[in-house]
């Protein structure tokens, strides 16, 4: 009785009721077997290892060095040992740095003889080191590709990347011999190892100002400077006795023509972060020697494009005698500095022509010469309604003014016109104008144009104004608070599965390469770790993130990354690349950025790869022929997230080490 009931609810005849059959049964047994079976062979399950390479996924890397206390040590998970290929079991990597150069050949040749690769038996394709003379190579400022380009105005020392593929580097560039791993900071900041970056030139060129000089096998900073004889701490107080250095207000500095960047050096004791840049070769490696200090520093040159950095990115900017003709062509360059300022920032100027009647025979030029061309520069700060708060000694401050309500009326007629149409953020190869950048508008002459941050270190985690007014496509103050949160969580998971963050001093400069609103340099920010991040935004994504990101009080710039970074070779301890490969699928060759990474990344150097699963199963494949030792993990949700992370540690070798 109920079974007829039942076959009556579901429309089956009656007699089907009485007389079941296994038919169904067997036929979905087939269908499912066959679908398995063929999901299998898509899935390279019949192919030889040599046909598809097994990928190993692994929920923890166990760090296992030395250095790493013992309570960090993890084995690998059931489901690790389950996934990796049997024949070619998953090893640690060595995050660890090694500062003696012959014991890091003695391991680097213990670790390729005692292991095997955890991800492939097959052979990846092996990219071969680069000759030993582009060991300090700038794909987009090589000195010899600049000489094609105009010489006025320094556009020739402008970015100018490599226009075709016969023109790009398809090799490793290698480190010097010799190369040793940099000092920790805080003590690089005064000491670096000469063979890191074997250059004199500074030392003689600057020997009476105390910039350089070389002692044994290292280079020593004294801290000094062109206009700073007495050190740039006390070029630094002085500066403190005319606009507030130690309240907070001020926390991103901007250095125009930097040299070895001891201005953003000791800056940094104070909790202001100095975006220091000067052109390539002005004087030899100066670049390289700030970052070889751990001092944040890039490529750049004041020419005809628009510096990388949004509007009022920065709290004050800098010259000490940068030899930037700030009154030439119409006040182009202190109008572009003009743009990048925030309203109420400070701009300083020391050398030529301040304090020209105490200097002048010695700066040999005339007393008329050095007076004309400081009145064109004030004349030039006047019509950008800047105010000169003050000139003591060595040093004169400007100051921008809080909104441009009553600029205008004060204006007069020739002075440049406000500039209608352009995007004030828009500084990728886009040329300068001689026309002011309009600040937004203001209910109130009081008001702060854009609206006020806070002060540091608060304004690390405050909602940026860019966020509040809505100025940012899709981002809330709410969906702020919910991605700062989630990249604490995901910094405390790389912490878990990488002991060496642990390790004070062991990452000092660090690059994301997908900042997007800056959580993940937030985050180390607020864990106290001594070390800063060079925040970069794609500028095929949404570039708006770029101004948050200055507003939160950290710096970063612009990049295309099918091109070169503004960067010498091994500026990095760590690299943080967040969906970039997935960003760029479309875009260029997977092994251009990757060759990308590897030129700006120390020996020994860690990277951390966020993707799906198999755009990472695509980049590893690369990844294995570059002398990177790498690993896929899971993703900090466990393991069912496509999600994952690679993790990669570069090898150490230098050129003399290339035909290994």
């Amino acid at each position: 009785m109920g079974v007829r009931l039942a076959a009556t609810k579901l429309h089956i005849p009656p007699s089907a009721a009485r007389r079941p059959t296994f038919l169904p049964f067997v036929a979905v047994l087939l269908l499912c077997s066959a679908s398995y079976l063929l999901g299998v062979w898509q899935h390279g399950g019949f192919a030889s290892p040599s046909e598809s390479p097994a990928v190993s996924i692994a929920t923890a890397v166990a760090c296992t060095t030395a250095a790493a206390p013992a309570t960090r040590k993890k084995a690998p998970s059931a489901r690790a040992r389950s996934r990796s290929s049997p024949s070619e079991p998953s090893r640690a990597l060595d995050f660890s740095a090694h500062h003696a150069a012959a014991a890091d050949e003695a391991l680097t040749s213990a670790a390729s003889s005692g292991s095997s690769s955890s991800s492939s038996s097959a052979s990846p394709r092996r990219y071969p080191a680069c000759p030993v003379r582009y060991s300090e190579y700038t794909p987009c400022e090589d000195v010899e590709r600049s000489l094609r380009y105009p010489r006025d105005r320094l556009v020739y020392r402008e970015r100018h990347c490599p226009a075709s593929e016969r023109e790009r580097l398809r090799c490793l560039v290698p480190a010097p011999r010799g190369y040793r791993t940099p000092f920790p900071w805080p003590a690089s900041r005064d000491v670096a190892w000469f063979a890191n970056v074997p250059h004199k030139e500074l030392t003689v060129e600057k020997a009476v100002q105390n910039w350089i000089r070389v002692d044994g096998d290292k280079l020593r900073f004294p801290g000094g400077g062109t206009m700073f004889p007495n050190g740039a701490d006390a070029y630094i107080d002085d500066i403190g006795k005319i606009i507030p250095l130690h309240d907070g207000s001020i926390r991103t500095a901007l250095d125009t023509g930097c040299g070895v960047a001891s201005w953003g050096a000791y800056l940094l004791s104070r909790d202001i972060l100095a975006m220091s840049f000067a052109p390539r070769d002005s004087h030899e490696a100066q670049v390289q020697f700030a970052l070889e200090r751990g001092v944040p520093a890039m490529i750049g040159v004041l020419a005809s494009n628009r510096l990388t950095y949004p509007a009022r990115a920065f709290d004050m900017a800098h010259c000490s005698r940068c030899l930037i003709p700030w009154q030439l062509y119409d006040g182009l360059y202190l109008i572009e500095v003009d743009r990048v300022l925030r309203p109420g920032g400070y701009w300083i100027l020391s050398g030529p022509p301040i304090n020209w009647k105490k200097y002048w025979k010695g700066w040999e030029r005339t007393k008329e010469d050095l007076n004309a061309e400081q009145q064109a520069i004030e004349a030039v700060a006047r019509s950008l309604c800047w105010n000169k708060v003050k000139e003591a000694g060595d040093i004169a401050v400007w100051q921008k003014p809080y909104n441009h309500a009553g600029c205008k009326a004060s204006r007069k007629a020739k002075s440049p016109p406000f500039c209608s149409g352009k995007n004030p953020d828009a500084a990728w190869y886009d040329k300068m104008e001689a026309c002011i950048t309009p600040l937004p508008e203001v209910s109130g002459a009081s008001d702060v144009a854009g609206g006020a941050v806070k002060k540091w270190p608060q304004r690390l985690t405050a909602v940026p104004p860019r966020v509040s007014r809505g100025g940012i496509r899709g981002v809330t103050a709410k969906s702020f608070a919910q991605d700062t949160e989630l990249w604490r969580r995901r910094v405390r998971h790389y912490k878990s599965v990488i002991s060496q963050f642990e390790q004070k001093g062991r990452y000092r400069n660090v690059l994301d390469m997908n900042a997007r609103l800056g959580g993940f340099a937030a985050a180390l920010a607020a864990a106290g770790d001594p070390l800063w991040v060079m925040n970069m935004v794609p500028t095929v994504g949404n570039t708006t993130t770029l101004g948050a990101i200055y507003e939160r009080g950290l710096i970063g710039s612009y990049q295309d990354w099918c091109e070169g970074m503004s960067t010498y070779p091994r500026t990095y301890d760590l690299i943080h690349a967040d969906s970039v490969f997935t960003l760029y699928k479309n875009r260029c060759e997977m092994d251009r950025i990757l060759l990308e990474m590897d030129r700006v990344l120390r020996p020994r150097g860690t990277v951390i790869i966020r993707d799906d699963v198999d755009m990472l199963v695509k980049v590893k494949s690369v990844a294995d022929g570059m002398r990177w030792d790498s690993q896929i993990v899971d993703h900090e949700n466990g393991p069912l997230v496509r999600e994952k992370i690679l993790l990669v540690v570069k090898k150490y070798w230098t050129a003399q080490d290339q035909d290994q």
